[in-house]
């Protein structure tokens, strides 16, 4: 696999036919129907492979963006005896990819690939660690309980995977047994040969395959950026080609995977691992650490300062929830005033990083003095990755007030709360922005990336989303890119509307009219509808003046919150008459074909909050660098979201439907047009608000 290996070209012609009418794939699969689009597609990524070349393309709905990628793919892989990585953002792309596609491209060709669904060591259980809990007597009764009930599933599992669990553990539980790389003791772990992460690293060595998540693909590019080298196995095996599904999303993967935080909650859960009192019982690791060093002072010195280190962190949260105030978010920057978090919060951060410090450092020399009898004592390695995360957050307490010298970093406070808690402050540290890291880490390193979603491009062009992705800073000439649009008749099957006499959503009536609108459309519609909002203020209110009516119709209202995202989903799915008011994750990721949906309600174009503090941050990069941020960012930002969105309606070519936004912006602003332009053609009709429910019940049920 070294990267000066002359690799041989695949056949585009050859692997082509395969999906033309009456090829490999029709005849294979009945149910399949040749597109052309797809075909074109499919001849990119062929030259992207035999270019060594980065490639972004647009697919849009129906156009069949993983049969075009899997088939050069499964040729290249196998005529070059290579891995190639496939990296998606959802789990259930990676599923379907895993379980259905990938094996049927494999059967229509008749040429077997090995492939492997890898997930982060986090989703697997590490048998030490759990015979480690099985024995551990510090758990209550019902940890015990849970534990055992593991450790029977563990026993029969092949995989050790936490979703083919039958139940769902409680999360303090699985941080306790899953698998994470400071407690590994790899080759001199008893475990080493029944280990389910190694037999997964060893199938994947010999996969051709390899299908993850972004965030493991980030880790994994990290890792080997940071010095781990491209010829080893880190968290995935070598390799240097990778085919990025779902690539609008990778700008804030990335900014996920290299942000940090911390708040009051966790680090509590943390200290509580080391050490609690409970019923006059004293529990923790750092008290069975004393069991192995007896009468050592070291450990009774470690729990004084893990006590110290509580009492600080009660000081904390008082004026960082002060400095939220009623925003629920505080960002530190020079164009605020951060005297107030001077004054209080700066010296209260200064003394937990100095408490925490003084706690790491007597439990790593309670550490060393074990380690020449006790090296493999599980104690040791479970400590370990609690000292890491501590110091991290030692870290964080560090970075904030040295703000001003951090180039690309944002540094920020938020307000969090659930029902039954006080509230508390979540510290936040992330990049401002992810080109570079994305250029050096995932382009530069690899001969061939290639890129594909159903919304990349704002006015026909890639550019805002390569260069937010670093795409353009690595690509030069090597860079192909596509368009290809749905063949699906959405001129014939999509009614797009826009009522001209609602109220802007700056003048003081926008909620009013949104609250009676949506209520107004999804009962003419008969239900079947997803009514998106921006913001969880404006779906509740809506949510609240539609209950009634629409209950009133045998029409169930769903909410997003009354249920995880999962559960809500499928419920959604399986009552095809009723209503889901949503926010945020749900303008994407969701395929409700059929009558489960045939009305889409945007209520107000998806501009991020100004008050986000990494957009912030973003926009005011732009500014200092002489740009304009609301068509440099805001604008292309919201219109990618926008075509995510619409494109929640039409998931079959059958399907047909209605699309309703209501915010006015986009036909009387001059900016609606760029909205309006990464549509297809659809009927359209932009007049009153009653006009566009006749002319909605006339489209749906004529």
């Amino acid at each position: 696999m070294g990267k000066e290996t002359r690799s041989k070209k695949i056949d585009g012609e050859t692997i082509a036919a395969a999906l033309r009418e009456n090829g490999l794939v029709a005849s294979r699969l009945p149910s399949y129907e040749p597109r052309q689009a797809q075909i074109e597609l499919l001849e990119l990524i062929v030259r992207a492979f035999n270019e060594d070349a980065f490639m972004a393309a647009e697919a849009g709905t129906g156009v069949g963006k993983s049969f075009a990628y899997l088939l050069p793919a499964v040729y290249y892989a196998i005529a070059n005896n290579e891995r190639i990585v496939i990296s998606t953002a959802t789990i259930n792309l990676q599923q379907q990819l895993f379980d259905k596609d990938i094996p049927l491209v494999a059967h229509a060709l008749n040429m077997p690939v090995k492939a492997v669904l890898m997930k982060g060591r986090g989703n697997y259980i590490c048998r030490r660690r759990l015979e480690d809990a099985v024995r551990e007597p510090d758990m209550d009764e019902d940890e015990t309980a849970e534990i055992h009930r593991i450790a029977k599933w563990a026993d029969t599992s092949e995989t050790g995977g936490k979703s083919e669990l039958p139940f769902l553990p409680v999360e303090n539980i699985w941080a306790r047994i899953c698998s994470e790389s400071d407690t590994c003791l790899g080759r001199r772990c008893p475990n080493w040969e029944r280990c389910f992460l190694t037999a997964l690293r060893k199938e994947a060595m010999n996969a051709r395959i390899i299908v993850v998540n972004h965030h493991l693909l980030f880790a994994d590019l990290a890792a080997r950026q940071g010095g781990a080298g491209y010829e080893v196995m880190v968290a995935l095996p070598p390799f240097s080609r990778v085919i990025v599904d779902e690539a609008h999303t990778i700008e804030n993967a990335a900014s996920s995977f290299f942000s940090r935080e911390f708040s009051r909650p966790g680090l509590l859960r943390q200290l509580g691992r080391l050490y609690s009192k409970r019923r006059n019982r004293r529990r923790g690791l750092l008290v069975r650490l004393g069991a192995l060093l007896p009468g050592s002072e070291g450990v009774d010195a470690a729990i004084d300062a893990l006590d110290v280190v509580r009492a600080a962190i009660a000081k904390l949260d008082e004026p960082a929830l002060e400095l939220c105030g009623l925003e629920s978010v505080f960002r530190l920057s020079p164009r605020h005033d951060n005297s107030g978090a001077r004054r209080a919060l700066f010296p209260a951060l200064a003394d937990l990083r100095e408490k925490i410090l003084c706690l790491t450092a007597g439990c790593k020399k309670l550490l060393e003095k074990m380690a020449s009898e006790h090296e493999d004592n599980p104690v040791i390695w479970e400590i370990k990755p609690i000292l890491r995360y501590l110091d991290g957050v030692a870290g964080i307490c560090a970075a904030f007030p040295e703000y001003r010298e951090k180039q690309n970093e944002v540094m920020w406070i938020e307000t969090r709360t659930q029902e039954g808690s006080k509230p508390w402050a979540v510290f936040s540290q992330s990049p401002v922005d992810v080109a570079e890291n994305l250029r050096d880490s995932l382009f530069k390193p690899n001969k061939t990336v290639v890129c594909v979603s159903a919304t990349l491009t704002v006015n026909g062009s890639f550019a805002y989303w390569a260069g937010r992705c670093g795409l353009y800073l690595a690509a030069g000439e090597k860079f192909l890119s596509g368009c290809f649009p749905s063949p699906f008749p959405y001129d014939k099957s999509v009614f797009f509307a826009v009522p001209t006499d609602a109220p802007l959503p700056d003048e003081a009536d926008f909620q009013g009219f949104v609250d009676r609108a949506a209520g107004e459309l999804a009962a003419s519609a008969g239900g079947s509808a997803l009514i998106l909002f921006t913001s969880y203020q404006s779906m509740r209110s809506a949510y609240s003046a539609a209950f009634p009516v629409l209950e009133s119709l045998g029409i169930r209202c769903l909410k997003q919150g009354d249920d995880d995202r999962a559960r809500l989903l499928r419920t959604f799915l399986d009552d095809t008459t009723s209503v889901l008011f949503a926010t945020d994750s749900f303008w994407e990721g969701v395929d409700a074909p059929g009558d489960t949906l045939r009305l889409v309600i945007i209520c107000r174009l998806p501009f991020r909050s100004p008050n986000d503090p990494v957009f912030e941050a973003r926009r005011e990069a732009i500014e200092k660098n002489g740009g304009n941020p609301f068509t440099a960012l805001s604008l292309p930002e919201a219109v990618m979201k926008f075509k995510q969105g619409f494109g929640r309606l039409m998931r079959k070519s059958s399907d047909r439907g209605v699309v309703v936004v209501l915010d006015g912006r986009l036909v009387k602003k001059q900016y609606g047009a760029f909205f309006l332009n990464s549509l297809p053609e659809t009927k359209t009709a932009f007049t009153g608000f009653s006009g566009i429910v006749r002319g909605m019940e006339n489209f749906l049920y004529s």
